[in-house]
């Protein structure tokens, strides 16, 4: 989670060891819910908080993601065509604006209901569902999906 919404993986590991730290000192915090969550709310905060200071995002070029002319049946892939395709998703969701990125990213890779990533973002439910439209849609123009799913 922390390289998906950091973009590098540098800063993921130091965004993941400061949410351990803080996780620790606040374990009395952390321990009267469901710790896992307390964790991500940590990590999605320090990761709002280190943008705020910087105020720059290093995104990838359009011009430095992978360009396929050619279709190929999902049946036809190869296991270095899904490696492929995964870095090609990493690369589009990288381009996604930071708020659109965390919707995405908490709820469908993560796999966390509406609600559950309404709380821990701390936005509203209608929000939530918009935002999570709008970065799919962004997502899908990116990735340029064809009728049978696969990426071009």
């Amino acid at each position: 989670m922390a390289f998906l919404l950091s973009g590098d993986a540098h800063r993921a590991e130091e965004l993941t060891q400061q949410t351990f730290e803080r996780c620790y000192r606040h374990w009395h915090k952390a321990r009267e819910g469901d710790p896992l969550v307390y964790a991500r709310r940590v990590l999605a905060n320090l990761r709002i908080d280190t943008w705020r200071r910087t105020r720059r995002e290093i995104l990838t070029g359009p011009d430095e993601l992978p360009q396929d002319d050619v279709a190929e049946p999902r049946a036809a892939r190869t296991p270095t065509r899904t490696v492929d395709d995964r870095d090609a998703v990493v690369r589009a969701l990288l381009r996604l604006p930071l708020k659109q990125r965390r919707v995405v990213v908490l709820r469908h890779l993560l796999d966390l209901s509406e609600s559950e990533v309404s709380s821990e973002l701390g936005i509203p439910l209608g929000t939530v569902k918009s935002t999570a439209s709008r970065g799919l849609a962004h997502l899908r123009a990116i990735l340029d999906v064809d009728a049978l799913g696969g990426i071009r």
